[in-house]
């Protein structure tokens, strides 16, 4: 015959359920939290690569023959995405400075990702 014991206890029935359900809440926040770093990080990457191609558009102008006042619009690829470049050039009251202001974003949404202004020098500006 066998006899039972007090002293054998396994965990109750409701005892397995708070378990669970303190898991599943700790799964939930998780997983919201670790969707909200991939989001942000997407968002980052993709500003980075904005700034970057307006730093490097910025640069190739400085290198060149300074280009007359206007606008211009560019498509670029960069970073295996298509980006939208879009350039306004004008004087400036001081003579021999021509500023420059680059958005750059995304072909796709048109959102302006990244902002930039640089001043190239004018060739025939007085010495």
């Amino acid at each position: 015959m066998i006899h039972s014991s007090c002293a054998e206890r396994g965990f109750t029935l409701l005892e397995v359920l708070v378990a669970l359900a303190v898991f599943a809440v700790l799964a939930v926040a998780v997983t919201t939290a670790s969707q909200l770093i991939l989001v942000q990080s997407h968002g980052l990457e993709q500003r980075l690569l904005a700034s970057w191609i307006a730093d490097n558009h910025l640069t190739e102008l400085r290198l060149q023959p300074a280009p007359a006042p206007g606008q211009r619009n560019l498509e670029v690829m960069f970073g295996q995405r298509r980006w939208t470049l879009d350039e306004n050039r004008r004087r400036l009251g001081e003579p021999g400075l021509l500023e420059v202001h680059v958005r750059v974003g995304l072909a796709a949404d048109r959102q302006v990702l990244h902002e930039a202004t640089g001043w190239l020098g004018v060739g025939d500006a007085p010495r």
